[in-house]
């Protein structure tokens, strides 16, 4: 029996609720045990009164990072030790609050980009369905480019009528048949141009497609995120 006695899991959440219901799932299948006391401890900090991510990108809404921010601290004071994020366009705004958590942010898009690095047969080209905040913001271009893989991204029309569409919505509490259809027919366009692997880039794409719809590995973030979380409190509980 592994039992966590170092790491307690800060997972800043609410973007959206269902992301994050996905996102906890997820770590505890990631967490190998065969009992509760096996399984990390995990405080969760749910706001879905963040603003949008994108509109703020964009320029449409108000910036979200007091708000990151609050949370960040919240999840500081109730006795978390790292933090994690599972979204995606939420870190466009990484830099701007993480000198003044006080904690580590594990951040998810890194890991996604080193995770990428490890595949064999080598990826060289990856496609991305994210949002278009995240999509201007270049999250993804930046970290990729260190590995050198190159990104595809939907043409304009994919993006707005298939991508956010799909995304809005699974956040409105649909998934059903035509929005993985949106979302398979945007990945389909991307493998056409060479992408020998898709993100799904917003952590509720994943709730919409499902990975035997598309025809080449559907990387999931959130999921990668995960299974980083659990390698760092193996680390921290053998050091500790």
């Amino acid at each position: 029996m592994t039992t966590y006695t170092s790491e307690i899991i800060g997972i800043l959440g609410g973007m959206g609720p269902a992301a994050t219901a996905d996102f906890y799932a997820k770590l505890v299948v990631a967490t190998p045990g065969s009992s509760d006391q096996d399984h990390l401890r995990t405080v969760i900090w749910s706001d879905p009164t963040i603003p949008d991510r994108t509109e703020a990108l964009l320029g449409d809404g108000p910036d979200p990072t007091p708000w990151l921010l609050a949370g960040s601290r919240v999840l500081r004071e109730a006795g978390a030790t790292v933090i994690a994020i599972p979204c995606n366009t939420a870190h466009a705004f990484v830099p701007r609050i993480e000198d003044h958590v006080g904690l580590p942010i594990v951040h998810m898009i890194g890991e996604v980009a080193r995770h990428l690095a490890t595949l064999s047969p080598r990826v060289h080209t990856v496609g991305l369905l994210a949002t278009t905040g995240t999509v201007r913001a270049g999250l993804y271009q930046e970290w990729l480019d260190r590995f050198g893989v190159r990104l595809v991204l939907p043409d304009a029309a994919s993006q707005s009528d298939e991508v956010m569409t799909a995304i809005h919505t699974v956040k409105s509490g649909t998934c059903d048949a035509r929005t993985t259809a949106l979302l398979a027919h945007a990945a389909q366009r991307l493998t056409e141009r060479g992408a020998q692997a898709v993100i799904a880039g917003c952590t509720e794409i994943p709730l919409g497609l499902p990975a035997d719809t598309v025809d080449v590995p559907l990387v999931d973030p959130a999921l990668i995120l995960a299974q980083a979380l659990v390698r760092r409190a193996r680390t921290a509980n053998t050091a500790a």
